[in-house]
């Protein structure tokens, strides 16, 4: 590893470099597993040399978190065109299943790159997540109660700490769209409850 401050990939080709690492990096998880992984395989199998590699990544740590990271970050921008393309179809299902494709590769290659995402980034992961259930179902005619600080995290940790268990748990063989359809069936029947929760302290 270097002290040397890393360069930020503002030109093509140095997008390009960045890019190739992630690949490689992606390409060496699906085959190998994290086990084998090493900046100098990444490196080789990018067609780098070590020291371009550290000019953009401290470690391989850091190379998976920025993985994490991307992947993330195109679930936030599918999440987006979602609600604001199809505002009136069923935004709790939609929303899942961006989640549920967002981030790519087996169980094992997902798992790692949650963890490092969550381990550099830690509760802003879930608080991205958060948001966009939040503004998913803001409009939704049938809220007619205010969400409370609990209730909403209750709805957006559990989708998500879910999925991440049944990455972790692949030895249970769980169908994804019979998950998807009981992730939907829990958030829609939460919703309901809360809905007659307020209702019943109303009266």
């Amino acid at each position: 590893m270097t002290d040397k401050p890393r360069r930020n990939p503002k030109q093509a080709r140095a997008q390009a470099t960045v890019d190739a690492i992630l690949a490689a990096t992606f390409q060496l998880l699906e085959a190998e597993g994290a086990t084998k992984l090493t900046t100098n395989r990444i490196a080789e199998r990018a067609g780098v040399s070590i020291g371009t590699l550290y000019q953009y990544f401290e470690d391989r740590d850091d190379i998976l978190a920025a993985m994490g990271e991307r992947q993330a970050e195109a679930v936030r921008q599918k999440v987006t065109e979602i609600v604001l393309a199809s505002p009136e179809q069923d935004s709790i299902r939609t929303i899942i299943q961006a989640i549920m494709s967002g981030i790519e590769g087996s169980p094992e290659t997902r798992i790692v790159l949650m963890d490092a995402l969550f381990k550099a980034r830690g509760e802003s992961v879930l608080s991205q997540h958060h948001i966009a259930f939040m503004s998913s179902i803001s409009d939704r005619s049938e809220l007619s109660f205010a969400l409370g600080r609990e209730s909403a995290f209750v709805l957006t940790h559990a989708v998500v700490c879910l999925l991440r268990a049944s990455a972790a748990e692949p030895e249970l063989e769980l169908d994804p769209k019979a998950l998807e359809d009981e992730l939907v069936l829990l958030i829609e029947s939460y919703l309901a409850g809360l809905a007659a929760r307020s209702a019943r302290m109303a009266g």
